[in-house]
């Protein structure tokens, strides 16, 4: 793990709870949607939000 302090640890740990709120609600609208092309951009974006919290969770190890 990278020696970061206790303030990035912190904020660190809330933008990875916040990406991860983001793919959930992404993943749902889609799952919501009827029209195709708003439903894979929806996809789209729970994706993107999905890499970004995996990016995230690099700086904890």
């Amino acid at each position: 793990m990278a020696n970061l302090t206790s303030k990035e640890l912190t904020a660190l740990e809330d933008q990875i709870g916040m990406e991860k709120t983001l793919v959930k609600k992404y993943q749902a609208m889609s799952g919501l949607c009827t029209d195709a092309k708003l439903k894979q951009c929806l996809s789209d974006v729970a994706q993107k939000h999905q890499q970004h919290y995996n990016t995230l969770l690099t700086f904890l190890q």
